[in-house]
């Protein structure tokens, strides 16, 4: 027969095992949710901004990639036509959004990073840690420039020349 005190001791200590696991799970789960508070902030404050090369087009973005703001050079309208400014604009958003996402993932990637012992893998059916932090966007490459021919009017001459004026 096994001795009643003695079993009664082993739950004890089982028991009392169990509880300190519990309670450092816990603590990592609150730290966890604290860090991911934080690194929720952070993502949503990122903004990109972003100028073409020639200065003529300024475009910010948010943590999103949403557009927040698009200024134009005093002269930008002079110095271009409007498709090529249009092209401009739209080349100058996408840096902003690869700047923006790239920053986010570097925000993202501690918070990627799983407590040690993850509730999944005591509790079946309880979601990991790591499965309910959303993925990053994949950061688009920007197009490859392709410098534009200026355009020509009905005599074959550029638009832009303005030497017979």
């Amino acid at each position: 027969m096994t001795d009643p005190t003695g079993r009664r001791a082993e739950l004890e200590a089982r028991n009392a095992a169990m509880r300190e696991q519990v309670d450092s799970l816990l603590g990592e789960l609150r730290e966890k949710t604290a860090e991911l508070r934080e690194t929720q902030a952070k993502a949503m404050a990122i903004t990109a901004t972003a100028v073409s090369d020639d200065g003529a087009v300024r475009a910010t973005v948010d943590s999103a990639g949403a557009l927040t703001s698009l200024e134009f050079s005093a002269n930008a309208f002079e110095r271009t036509t409007p498709d090529k400014l249009a092209r401009l604009a739209t080349e100058t958003v996408r840096r902003a959004v690869a700047q923006a996402r790239t920053e986010l993932n570097e925000v993202l990637a501690p918070a990627r990073q799983g407590p040690s012992i993850d509730l999944s893998e005591m509790l079946p059916g309880v979601p990991s840690l790591t499965d309910l932090i959303p993925r990053p966007p994949v950061v688009p490459e920007p197009s490859p420039r392709r410098p534009a021919a200026p355009p020509r009017d009905d005599d074959g001459d550029s638009v832009m020349d303005r030497s017979g004026w």
